[in-house]
């Protein structure tokens, strides 16, 4: 009874102290206490793909199957047995890293266009109450916004609250990738907010590749929001448990893999771990290098589950970046009886290497134009560490 009572105190600590630091209704949403169910399972239709016999070969295990496994199955296919799975196994084709990249966006095209019309029936159905067709409505017009001509949906899962990767540039080309790892409140109702572009990780990610064109336009790079986990829905117990983070990481781990075997960058894709997601990386970082150092960026973190860059991995070469007007540099960096993220990043003792923010304000400022962190960020992806800057002594 003791500890459930603590764990209760420390909740309301870590909620408290962001309330207290952002105001109306943003309050409301950050401090709502929805638990989330991880997502940890293969999508729709895995079952079936793993009892079909009719291509006399085993079908490669969505649960289980290694990219490098995934991406020879594929070669060894004709081009019509490639177009039945499509049709047949649209979200399994769609989301089973390490499959051809072209592949995988037309599977995901006819799998989000089947969750578009499903979504629409639903609307349409007079027997729903008005707020369950309401959110129906909602998830087709999301639906539909991702077949806009020119988009790559690297992976689709409709399931939850949904769960979209989508690709910024052409990554088969690419010789500099960036996964951005998103935080709390990132789904498929909010990946691409036209309104406040950068409050989304779509908006973030053409932000970014956007900067690196600018810096290096000789360049071909790529960049790839993955809103591939299950996020926190504001700052309640989700958002303060590194739960969902746990859940995150093999699939983290899985998307870096495929990459591996369908795309051919000179280095190992830089990450950018913004907030919660930070704690993802942090998760999952000391499994992910694979011979090569690779660039991690946190910013606007509230700990990585650890008290030091060190405890990341060897190869990881750590990043960090708050600006001073962030409300998460209020709430508290500690681990205790399970809540809380660890140490702060941005600390010399943490020992990651800051990057200046200068010129961006609040939590999800970092990649507006003109500020210190969108140009350093896209630096470290581009490999151009001499051109990143540095905090001085009297400002961020």
């Amino acid at each position: 009874m003791h500890r459930r009572r603590v764990k209760r105190i420390l909740i309301g600590v870590f909620a408290g102290c962001a309330a207290l630091v952002d105001a109306g209704a943003a309050v409301a949403q950050a401090t709502a206490v929805s638990e989330q169910l991880a997502i940890t399972t293969p999508p729709a239709g895995s079952a079936a793909w793993v009892a079909d016999g009719s291509f006399g070969k085993a079908l490669p295990d969505p649960a289980t199957a290694d990219p490098a496994a995934v991406a020879a199955f594929f070669a060894s296919l004709t081009g019509a047995e490639i177009d039945r799975l499509i049709l047949e196994y649209p979200l399994v084709v769609g989301n089973l890293d390490g499959a051809p990249l072209a592949v995988r966006y037309r599977a995901n095209r006819e799998a989000i266009a089947a969750e578009r019309d499903r979504a629409r029936q639903r609307a349409d159905d007079r027997a729903l109450d008005p707020t369950a067709r309401a959110l129906a409505v909602s998830r087709a017009h999301d639906s539909e916004a991702l077949l806009a001509p020119g988009r790559q949906i690297l992976a689709f899962d409709p399931r939850g609250r949904g769960l979209v990767t989508e690709v910024y540039g052409d990554l088969a080309a690419a010789r500099r990738v960036a996964v951005l790892v998103p935080g709390s409140d990132a789904d498929l109702g909010h990946f691409d907010q036209s309104g406040e572009p950068l409050r989304s990780p779509a908006g973030m990610a053409r932000a970014l590749l956007a900067e690196e064109h600018a810096q290096s336009p000789g360049t071909r790079t790529a960049v790839v929001a993955w809103t591939g986990y299950v996020t926190p829905q504001g700052l309640g117990p989700d958002a303060a448990t590194s739960r969902l983070a746990e859940a995150a990481a093999p699939r983290l781990e899985r998307l870096l893999g495929g990459l591996r075997q369908t795309s051919h960058p000179e280095a190992p894709p830089a990450l950018l771990c913004h907030s919660y997601g930070s704690v993802v990386c942090g998760t999952a970082a000391p499994t992910l290098h694979a011979g090569q150092p690779i660039d991690l960026v946190a910013f606007g973190s509230p700990g990585m589950g650890v008290g030091s860059a060190a405890e990341l991995g060897t190869g990881v070469q750590v990043w960090a970046a708050r600006n001073p007007g962030d409300w998460i540099g209020n709430v508290p960096y500690l681990e205790v009886g399970g809540l809380g993220h660890g140490s702060d990043p941005t600390t010399q003792a943490f020992g990651a290497t800051t990057v200046s923010s200068a010129g961006a304000s609040g939590h999800n400022g970092y990649l507006a134009g003109g500020t210190a962190s969108r140009h350093n960020f896209a630096a470290i992806a581009l490999g151009h560490y001499d051109d990143v800057t540095h905090p001085s002594p009297w400002t961020n």
